[in-house]
């Protein structure tokens, strides 16, 4: 089989193979620069604890997976975090199909904890933020080397022929222009 075959079929197995975590990216990446980024469904919880709430990550992720639990709710699948607030603080956990805050109050005993449910569409854009389970996050990887053997193969296809060649190398250097460009200016 010639080069030019072999990258043909690379070509044409990445592109098939990776179209719909392209229009995924595509989709939810322009959406979330015109501010579209999906919602959720929110439900709110006043929480009465025995112990003023632990300003502790794992205190704070202990907690919230009791309340889960007791809840029979499912975890987020992303990473937690706690994020201060003033002179408070709340923990953030987020994943892709459900959100978590749990914040503390002015009262020492008592703290709030959030529930967020994603709609479709903030499903998605949580999946493009790496908020998924690892699994998503390992198949994100490999489309992100596919995605660039996916130009790497298409670019020297182009180059190889003369019809392509006269139409990639002003597009390649427009692109190139128009990046740094729009990147010096951001």
């Amino acid at each position: 089989m010639s080069l030019r075959k072999s990258l043909t079929s690379l070509h044409t197995i990445l592109a098939a193979f990776f179209l719909p975590m392209g229009i995924m990216y595509a989709i939810t990446g322009g959406l979330y620069g015109l501010d579209m980024k999906g919602g959720y469904d929110v439900v709110e919880h006043t929480l009465t604890l025995d112990n003023p709430l632990p300003a502790d990550l794992a205190g704070l992720v202990t907690i919230a997976q009791q309340e889960l639990g007791a809840r029979n709710i499912a975890l987020p699948t992303g990473s937690a975090g706690v994020r201060k607030i003033g002179s408070s603080f709340q923990l953030e956990w987020s994943g892709s199909r459900r959100d978590v805050e749990l914040a503390s109050t002015t009262e020492p005993n008592i703290a709030k904890l959030k529930i967020k449910d994603t709609d479709a569409h903030r499903f998605f854009v949580q999946l493009h933020k790496a908020k998924g389970a690892p699994a998503f996050k390992w198949f994100a990887a490999v489309w992100m080397v596919g995605l660039v053997l996916l130009f790497l193969t298409g670019g020297v296809l182009a180059m190889a022929a003369k019809p392509f060649r006269k139409l990639a190398i002003p597009s390649a250097v427009l692109g190139i222009l128009s990046f740094v460009v729009l990147a010096w200016i951001s």
